[in-house]
């Protein structure tokens, strides 16, 4: 009995430390707040009804973020979303929220958006993203460089950005 409170108070701490994390990163993916707020309950659901024995706070970290990016895809290849509309009108939004930079990330493809997020909005190393991800590190460092260009295109006109 003693174990299972000591795990409840671990996941607990961890849902505390990581939710702005998985957050924004399935608000990146899905670029509707509601559908992120669908997924971030979702992936905490799975974590805490996990039975998975964590080595440690990065690999919880690592596992969360991988779980986020599988359950926006799910939601992407699922009947219900490839058979809904957006909007045709425009919602308003937070100011902070909104920017040049930050509305040409959400337009990048879904692979470059992930790595963009977690490298520039998460800071985390290539390497573990390359572990979050599965993918390898050259392919992790590809991407950042594929993305950064098609950033650097469609923000030419605008204020140079720092990447």
């Amino acid at each position: 009995m003693q174990k299972t409170a000591c795990a409840d108070v671990f996941k607990h701490d961890m849902t505390n430390k990581y939710f702005d994390t998985v957050y924004r990163l399935a608000l990146n993916q899905m670029k509707d707040q509601h559908m992120a707020e669908d997924v971030t309950q979702d992936v905490f659901v799975k974590y805490i009804n996990s039975d998975k024995e964590f080595e440690s706070e990065e690999h919880v970290k690592a596992w969360l973020i991988r779980v986020t990016i599988n359950m926006c895809k799910n939601v992407f290849n699922s009947a219900w979303y490839k058979k809904s509309a957006p909007l045709e009108e425009d919602i308003p939004t937070e100011e902070n929220e909104i920017s040049d930079l930050y509305n040409e990330v959400l337009k990048l493809p879904k692979k470059y958006k992930a790595v963009i997020h977690l490298f520039y909005y998460e800071d985390m190393p290539i390497s573990e993203i390359s572990s979050c991800l599965g993918e390898k590190e050259s392919t992790i460092k590809s991407q950042l460089h594929r993305a950064r260009e098609i950033l650097k295109k469609t923000l030419k006109g605008g204020c140079d950005y720092e990447f």
